[in-house]
């Protein structure tokens, strides 16, 4: 049991420090917002990790006011599981003896930000959140749905009942209550300790900072910063951080920083874009969660500035790397503008394991690389309309087959592309796979076109990288409409249309 004990504080302390450098080496990115970082020295419960962004650029919150503190609380698990409203409540969550998470929060809210403006605390584990808690936390901000949790009047709903808790818990009123949570986070860390290294090594890269690759047993990055605190270095500025860096041989002359233009329509939780990116095109606002306010956006709104974005951005440069944290419409709609012809050479980010750079040419074919299994079937002699159905990720195809039931009685035949490996998460090994993957399927679509051209319906279960490949394609394709699934349930858990190329001008 001691050993088991020190494992998981070994853990949580690595854990930590990878948290902290995540953030840190930013401060050497001086078009980053980040200004200062503070490693254990926040508010009590909340003092893991804090983040001061400049005033003139810093983020906005849920309610699209400025956000300029972060503090992170956060909680490694060796086993996974999941966790709801009242673990909040029990100071044995945190391996407390008195106080709960929800009461330090509460004590660090009303320090920091007590009109909660301002200021977040965000709790960062990779445990999961728990339903009923779980549908009330907002996707790309790991907030709280206020609205819903305060919808009810009664105490006898799920929603009332975490009131209840969380108000007798607290010794305060559903008004302060509210004012509270619009400054909670509860976030999920879903990268191995492994992948968190390789995603720093791509930070340092950019920055300046040494690599340390995992062919080396020690990645001493995890002891310098607890060094660091024994001495009383806590709080990093810019100058203090790359001083400190200095004296420990840190770092080096490298590539220097990728030039990263970022689209989101979501926002991953800890890898902000607007934190490494020189310029982000963000449609957060357009949407709640991941449903689009105005399905007619698509096309009027979002196409157009997402064609004008990247087009601005080739013009600068003809070797871009772009980080999509977006809906799979915006990635194959981004392929299409810096289609094949475009001469633009391409990295993207692709979150599979971590962040990893994929890339056309990034790797030599392998034998073991999938391929595609194709089912062809004919729905209607006399139909219109061709679907494909790519299942990569995730096998969709019953998903697909209910929706065209309702929405598409009369498609004439549907393709389903599988990667002959089986579908999963790692079914693409690179960019290179990924591109020819793409590449493959695109000349397959177009084939069963020779004899009558169809108008393509587009379903996609598959990484961003490889949909932006396949958008690449999207003149060979035709007329092709796009389909986005709705996981949080809004529309009833099916799919529905979204952006239609190429778009009419």
């Amino acid at each position: 049991m001691m050993t088991q004990a020190v494992s998981v504080r070994r853990e949580g302390d690595v854990f930590q420090a990878r948290m902290f450098w995540q953030k840190a080496a930013r401060l050497l990115d001086p078009d980053c917002p980040i200004i200062k970082v503070g490693f254990e020295c926040g508010p009590k419960s909340f003092d893991d990790l804090w983040v001061e962004y400049d005033p003139a650029r810093c983020l906005q919150d849920q309610h699209g006011h400025p956000l300029q503190r972060e503090h992170i609380q956060c909680k490694w698990h060796v086993r996974p599981d999941t966790y709801g409203h009242m673990h909040l409540i029990d100071p044995e969550f945190i391996n407390a003896e008195k106080h709960s998470l929800l009461q330090k929060a509460r004590q660090a809210q009303l320090v920091h930000a007590p009109d909660g403006i301002g200021s977040r605390f965000r709790l960062l584990t990779n445990w999961r959140v728990a339903d009923p808690l779980r549908k009330l936390v907002i996707q790309c901000s790991s907030t709280l749905r206020l609205e819903e949790l305060f919808a009810t009047k009664t105490e006898r709903s799920e929603t009332g009942q975490i009131r209840k808790a969380w108000c007798e818990h607290l010794g305060i009123d559903e008004d302060d209550l509210r004012i509270f949570l619009r400054t909670l986070a509860l976030s999920e860390s879903v990268d191995s300790l492994d992948a968190l290294q390789e995603s720093l090594n791509d930070l340092f890269r950019g920055v300046g900072l040494r690599c340390v690759y995992s062919d080396q047993v020690a990645f001493p990055y995890d002891e310098i910063v607890f060094n660091w605190m024994a001495q009383g270095r806590q709080e990093f500025d810019r100058a203090s951080f790359r001083d400190a860096c200095a004296q420990e041989g840190l770092l080096q002359s490298g590539q220097g920083r990728a030039i990263v233009y970022g689209v989101r329509s979501f926002e991953h939780p800890i890898d902000q874009l607007s934190d490494r990116c020189v310029e982000v095109l963000d449609f957060v606002p357009n949407f709640n969660e991941r449903l689009i306010h105005d399905d007619a956006a698509w096309s009027k709104t979002l196409y157009p500035a997402l064609r004008s974005f990247l087009l601005s951005a080739a013009k600068k440069s003809n070797n871009l790397r772009l980080a999509l944290d977006a809906h799979i419409t915006l990635a194959f709609a981004a392929g299409s503008v810096l289609n094949v012809k475009s001469g633009c050479e391409i990295e993207l980010e692709q979150r599979t394991g971590g962040r990893n750079i994929w890339k056309a040419g990034d790797s030599t074919p392998e034998p073991s690389w999938a391929n595609w299994f194709f089912e062809r079937e004919e729905l209607r002699t006399e139909g219109v309309g061709q679907v494909v159905v790519v299942a990569l990720t995730h096998d969709i195809e019953a998903d697909v087959k209910r929706y065209l039931a309702q929405a598409l009685p009369n498609a004439a035949r549907i393709l389903v592309a599988r990667p002959s490996t089986g579908v999963g998460r790692w079914s693409i090994a690179s960019g290179q796979h990924a591109m020819i993957l793409a590449e493959t399927l695109a000349q397959r679509i177009a084939a069963e076109q020779v004899e009558v051209r169809q108008p393509i319906h587009l379903f996609i279960a598959g990484p961003n990288a490889f949909t932006f490949f396949l958008g690449q394609y999207q003149p060979r394709l035709g007329k092709t409409t796009l389909y986005e699934f709705d996981f949080e349930g809004f529309n009833g858990s099916g799919y529905t249309p979204s952006l239609i190329l190429p778009v009419a001008q």
